[in-house]
């Protein structure tokens, strides 16, 4: 098995099928060329800008200026980091990004940007993800901190606006890298976009970790704020954000929990940044930021953000057990029933899975499921009748693990409108509620083929177009310029035809611009 083969077996099957194939030899010459173009700048304008770890990051990553590199290759490099990567095609649900990177498996788009869109991609691409995320984790705090970071996204609660939000960006990454595409279809893809946006109702956990990432490991600087160095990977895979954010048009402000509630625009270059102290200051920020998410309160203001965000997330009960789905009511009971929580009654919306430790039980309940809180103990079967501090009564008939039958109930002498066959759990307390599925494994087995992320591959279409976008006589002069190049060896005879041919290529600039640089190179 190849390094990147042994890294994706490692992988559990929900994460394994958001992977691809690098397949190297697909690149095109002006593939490679757009990468050496971009790189060598990069190297060049960051040498004394990033933090001093670039560099050196860079050669302990695998990564070259030359050449595309391979993730086998990088795999190789990043082993010694404790940190792995895999090939995905473009934009990944965040849930899936965040989890692969708690894991230390650094998601590598496997695409790279067109010679148009040098400067800046609207997609991810193999730059903004090797040359800009790699390079830092040479430094082992900071790759400690993008792997709390992921844990913390991955827990954040995600709304069903989010994941609007999500495929409209991924959608139009698509049409705008997909050369054949025409201005309607472009148009049709920003409208999508701007009524996903318009749609949020508030402010979720998950915008609010994606903003907190944003500033720090993608937008960030460090050191003193009057002379900050670069970190992010979003200005270090960008040579025009490079140039422009240490200059005075960017304001520099100190790194605080405030960049949690700052929107950005990824359309343009960002007029404010902020500047960490030290890596050790990220850590700060985040734990500040962690505090505020329902997975660390729980209790009866996680259960309203789990019920405001109408997308499956997971219950952590005081002994232990989760549960899993959609919180669709809460029942408030007339006085406190633990620290925190006032909550008589939780209702769910089927499916519903039972896990302990991250590790789902037996096949999901379809049906409905109630969590009732306070002292009691649901028989394992037979008639019961549960009466609880809360003001809760329960009756009905126990079937055998949880499900129950004929339920009846009463709050404060109120009759309640429950349903007759649901499973039931009692719990205690409340310490945590975290977005998504407990056990997200168990919950792909049985779900993921309903998951519309796989249905059709956009990027993978969006590729091949690209590729036979360029014409075969462009191609071959690529390689030509290529090979001569490699093999040190120049023909000012042969770069005076090839500059005359690239002429006949009025939109191709890349290909003159490298053999200006080799009739420069010849001449010296």
């Amino acid at each position: 098995m190849t390094p990147t083969e042994r890294t994706i077996a490692r992988l559990p099957a929900h994460l394994r099928r958001y992977v691809v194939s690098q397949d190297y030899e697909a690149y095109t010459p002006r593939d490679h060329a757009v990468w050496r173009h971009v790189l060598r700048q990069l190297k060049a304008h960051l040498s004394d800008k990033a933090h001093p770890v670039y560099l050196e990051g860079l050669e302990a990553t695998g990564i070259g200026a030359e050449r595309i590199p391979s993730l086998d290759e990088m795999n190789e490099k990043l082993a010694k980091l404790g940190w792995a990567c895999v090939g995905v095609r473009g934009f990944i649900p965040p849930a899936v990004f965040t989890e692969l990177q708690a894991m230390g498996v650094l998601a590598i788009a496997a695409d790279i940007r067109t010679h148009e869109h040098i400067q800046y991609t609207p997609a991810p691409d193999i730059i903004h993800e090797s040359a800009g995320h790699a390079p830092i984790i040479a430094s082992a705090r900071y790759a400690e901190y993008l792997k709390r970071c992921g844990l913390v996204g991955f827990k954040a609660i995600a709304t069903v606006e989010d994941q609007a939000v999500f495929e409209a960006i991924r959608n139009l990454s698509i049409v705008k890298e997909d050369p054949t595409a025409t201005e309607e279809e472009v148009a049709h893809a920003q409208a999508r976009l701007d009524a996903a946006n318009k749609s949020r109702r508030y402010v979720s956990e998950n915008t609010r970790a994606s903003r907190l990432y944003w500033w720090t490991a993608e937008y960030g600087l460090i050191g003193s704020v009057d002379s900050p160095r670069i970190y992010g990977a979003g200005l270090l895979s960008s040579i025009g954000e490079a140039k422009h954010c240490l200059t005075d048009a960017v304001k520099k402000v100190p790194l605080s929990i405030v960049c949690a509630d700052t929107e950005y625009d990824i359309t343009r270059m960002q007029p404010q940044l902020f500047v960490a102290r030290d890596f050790e200051h990220l850590f700060e920020v985040l734990e500040q930021f962690e505090s505020t998410l329902a997975f660390k309160r729980g209790g009866d203001e996680g259960l309203s953000k789990a019920l405001e965000a109408r997308t499956v997330n997971h219950l952590v009960l005081a002994d232990g057990r989760e549960v899993t789905g959609r919180v669709v009511e809460l029942l408030p009971a007339a006085r406190p029933v633990a620290t925190g929580l006032s909550a008589a009654l939780v209702r769910l919306e089927g499916p519903v899975m039972q896990s302990r430790a991250g590790k789902g039980g037996g096949k999901p309940w379809n049906g409905p499921a109630l969590v009732a809180f306070g002292e009691g103990a649901l028989p394992e079967r037979g008639p019961f009748r549960l009466q609880l501090a809360s003001g809760l009564t329960l009756e009905g008939f126990a079937v055998g693990g949880g499900e129950v039958l004929a339920l009846k109930g009463q709050l404060e002498g109120r009759e309640l409108s429950l349903p007759a066959v649901a499973q039931l759990f009692l719990g205690t307390g409340l310490p945590s509620v975290a977005g998504g599925p407990a056990d997200p494994a168990a919950w792909d087995r049985w779900f993921g083929e309903l998951d519309a992320f796989s249905a059709g591959d956009g990027e993978e279409q969006a590729r091949v177009k690209k590729a036979h976008a360029l014409q075969p006589a462009l191609a071959t002069l690529y390689r030509e310029v290529r090979a001569m190049r490699e093999g040190g060896k120049t023909q000012a005879d042969r770069l005076e035809q090839l500059a005359r041919a690239a002429t006949d290529f009025k939109d191709d600039w890349l290909l003159r611009t490298e053999v200006e640089e080799l009739r420069g190179t010849a001449r010296a």
